[in-house]
């Protein structure tokens, strides 16, 4: 075992409106040995997961474009953000939440998926842990139109387009959130859609 590095966590509730955000002091050791107090505020909205859908065949990624309010306000002019399908896990596991999400944004009925990574989102902010997965797609898995859940106000467009668009706009700025970053990343690596 070695030396304990962190004693004496508080946590104070700031807000729990719609997730959870706490003010959390500790004592950290630092590595000269040092012990100092510290606050941070942690942010707690569970953890997620996403998928890049994508045809062999067709060579082509489906992807989804909605608001994004946090966007919005740093820079991003209209707020849209095109992104992987992607969602907070319930009570689920991460495969039945993708699973489930990708049926609920793109209306895509995935039977199977295969997961690639766990990765922290902001680890200095927020406890979130994304789920990253990816899952190849035909016409036929096509059960609905997609576009979210109204009870959830979601208003979500589909996008199917060739892999090599998804690329340029990856290179050019179109795509800038990192999850949607990563998988297309990871897909180029793959060879995926060689």
């Amino acid at each position: 075992m070695g030396v304990e590095k962190v004693k004496n966590i508080e946590s104070t509730l700031l807000s729990d409106n719609y997730y959870i955000l706490n003010k959390v002091t500790f004592d950290y050791m630092m590595k000269s040995g040092v012990w100092v107090n510290q606050m941070r505020e942690v942010y707690d909205r569970g953890d997620g997961a996403g998928i890049l859908l994508y045809n062999r065949e067709k060579k082509t990624v489906i992807l989804t474009k909605q608001f994004r309010m946090p966007t919005y306000l740093n820079d991003n002019k209209d707020g849209m953000l095109v992104e992987i399908a992607a969602g907070m896990l319930d009570k689920d596991n991460p495969e039945a939440c993708i699973i489930r999400e990708t049926g609920e944004e793109t209306g895509y009925c995935l039977k199977k998926v295969k997961k690639i990574y766990e990765a922290y989102s902001s680890p200095g902010v927020m406890t979130e842990k994304m789920h990253f997965f990816i899952g190849e797609y035909t016409d036929a898995m096509k059960v609905g139109e997609g576009g979210g859940l109204d009870s959830e106000a979601e208003d979500i467009e589909v996008l199917e387009m060739p892999f090599e668009k998804a690329i340029d706009m990856l290179n050019n700025g179109e795509i800038v959130d990192t999850r949607t970053i990563v998988l297309l990343q990871y897909a180029i690596i793959h060879k995926l859609l060689d």
